[in-house]
């Protein structure tokens, strides 16, 4: 299983956020630092779209995890939630269009 790891410790703010993603993700320079572009990047993981540096066969699920999440939900509530929520959304996405979910949220 493809694994990308954010550090919550670090993630304060959202762009703080969005920097981490970069990192963890590999989006492109055109990443336009926000949860909509986040969204985008990761509905692509199947596709040759080259929007992360993760591409994963159907079936396959790409694990996002979260290390000190207890941080990141001390400094940053809302922001986790909304990410758990854009999650769910992505997953539905992927079915929507006949294929299995792809994104697995892990907080640790």
């Amino acid at each position: 299983m493809a694994t990308a790891e954010l550090n919550g410790a670090a993630i304060v703010d959202e762009a703080s956020f969005h920097l981490e993603s970069r990192r963890a993700f590999g989006f492109p320079d055109s990443y336009a630092d926000s949860i909509d572009a986040w969204v985008d990047c990761l509905s692509y993981l199947r596709d040759d779209e080259n929007m992360t540096k993760f591409t994963i066969k159907p079936g396959e699920v790409l694990e996002i995890v979260i290390v000190d999440a207890g941080k990141m939900k001390l400094a940053v509530p809302d922001l986790l939630e909304e990410i758990a929520f854009c999650v769910g959304g992505i997953n539905e996405r992927y079915q929507d269009y006949g294929d299995e979910p792809a994104l697995e949220l892990v907080l640790r």
